[in-house]
């Protein structure tokens, strides 16, 4: 086996998406790739069946090394995790200075913050990058998410633009910021994703349930909110799964279709980081939250085995469609800003210098949260580089605006119905307390500082308070309480 330097990027992990990675790459111009399995066989079917692409071949992670030239470009493509800490220390043993080893899986930021401070002591650049698009998009161009040092980005960005999907003639990929940027993004992207699939099936489950609609009207309905704004590769796929029928029963498949969704875990991570940075995504929450309450087969029998007959589904207008597809672009539009809120908040926590017109960009094709109203997303934070919130753009205020009734009807019809709509309606509450000009916390402050002496401000004049609740309820000028 040769092990002359010949290669200038490197792919370790010839599962699906490690070797459709390794085809893309292998297919651009200027790029000669090597590749190394731990398991030769996988290695050697995937020289037999697209060799002619030019990829060279490694029998051990030695031979894969020494086929690479300087600086040593290198993508992980393992399980996250231990896998991914084995295939990094075998490299970081024989990589030098300047070289950059690449993790493209599913990691942790936190994990990828680890790595990338370890491996800058040895000065070897470690890259977390986020891919999105799947198996096709690692094919044929995905959406690229990468963090890492500026330096690690000079050899990197004209490798990775050449393999990028493309949105209106400009390559979906970025350099997000430094160490866990990338990886860090990639997990809100992911959050996005389960926020707009859970709102899509709440949008198919009314329509069905309440408004009367079979699968195949409904895939047409799909297809047709798909040439408007709600055009998304999401929206296109919930049409082609709703046309297609089991070949053994004659059924619709959605409806042999076990209700249990599954999740890889990016979802809650999502949810515990926002947590921990105060932020809400509360529509990203009752994604995952759904996702876990549908796979809890034994207590939804439980309760369905001593409830009651369910209400009856609500009348609805003639209009029930348009209202529901009113509400399920609101509701987006809200999912969408709470991602780009949490982006934010990362970014002043770990002191990334994150672009947000410039994920938009990127997200606009290749990825799976792929849609229209990106190029709106696109404009606002271009226009208002430092805007509060998506929903306090003039194009998404007017748009909701637009919709808010209708969105009121189907979320009051929902709950009249006993359909459950988690996303919808957490989405309407978030954007009621959003625009309320007074909320009940001045309450919970009260409470607080009653049973734990946690002080509270007053509107009509600066300071901290306390009130001697348990004395003769004299209130006094405080000092916050660390309680």
């Amino acid at each position: 086996m040769t092990t002359t330097p010949q290669a200038n990027i490197g792919v370790i992990g010839l599962a699906v998406m490690g070797s459709n990675l390794a085809r893309n790459l292998a297919s651009r111009e200027g790029n000669t790739v090597a590749v190394y399995n731990r398991t030769y066989a996988r290695t050697s079917d995937l020289i037999d069946q697209h060799g002619h692409l030019g990829l060279v071949p490694a029998e051990t992670i030695d031979d894969f090394v020494g086929s690479l030239t300087r600086p040593r470009t290198a993508i992980i493509m393992v399980q996250a995790g231990a896998g991914t800490d084995a295939v990094i220390d075998q490299l970081a043993e024989r990589f030098e200075p300047g070289d950059i080893i690449v993790d493209g899986g599913n990691a942790n930021f936190t994990d990828t913050i680890r790595r990338e401070k370890q491996l800058r002591a040895k000065d070897i650049n470690f890259v977390g990058i986020g891919i999105s698009g799947g198996e096709e998009g690692a094919l044929n161009g995905p959406s690229l998410m990468p963090g890492g040092s500026d330096e690690a980005w000079q050899t990197l960005g004209p490798i990775l633009t050449s393999i990028a999907a493309v949105a209106d003639g400009e390559p979906c990929v970025t350099h997000v910021g430094h160490d866990g940027a990338g990886h860090f993004v990639k997990m809100v992207h992911n959050g996005i994703e389960y926020a707009d699939m859970q709102l899509i099936a709440e949008a198919y489950d009314l329509m069905r349930r309440i408004g009367g609609s079979d699968t195949r009207e409904l895939a047409d309905i799909f297809t047709t909110w798909n040439q408007g704004d709600l055009e998304s590769y999401l929206i296109e796929i919930t049409a082609e799964v709703l046309k297609q029928t089991d070949a053994e029963t004659g059924r619709p498949l959605v409806d042999v279709i076990a209700d249990q969704a599954g999740s890889k875990g990016t979802g809650v991570w999502t949810v515990q980081n926002a947590v921990g940075l105060g932020t809400p995504v509360s529509g990203i929450g009752e994604a995952v939250f759904a996702r876990a309450v549908s796979s809890r087969k034994a207590q939804r029998a439980a309760v369905q085995a001593i409830t009651g007959p369910r209400p009856e589904p609500a009348p609805v207008p003639d209009s029930f469609h348009d209202d529901v597809r009113a509400a399920l672009y609101a509701s987006k539009v809200v999912a969408y800003a709470q991602g780009f809120d949490l982006i934010v908040a990362g970014a002043q926590q770990y002191g990334w210098d994150v672009d947000l017109s410039a994920i938009a960009k990127i997200w606009r094709g290749g990825c799976i949260i792929r849609a229209r109203f990106l190029n709106r997303i696109v404009d606002a934070y271009q226009n208002t580089p430092t805007l509060q919130t998506l929903l306090a753009d003039p194009y998404f205020a007017q748009a909701i605006a637009g919709g808010e009734a209708a969105w009121r009807r189907i979320v009051g019809t929902a709950v009249a119905s006993g359909v459950p709509v988690p996303g919808f309606s957490s989405a309407l509450a978030y954007y009621d307390t959003l625009t309320a000009d007074r909320l009940p916390a001045a309450l919970i402050q009260g409470q607080r500082d009653y049973f734990g002496a946690h002080t509270y401000q007053r509107i009509d004049k600066p300071g901290t308070f306390h009130t001697l609740w348990s004395g003769d309820r004299t209130e006094i000028i405080a000092t916050p309480s660390t309680h």
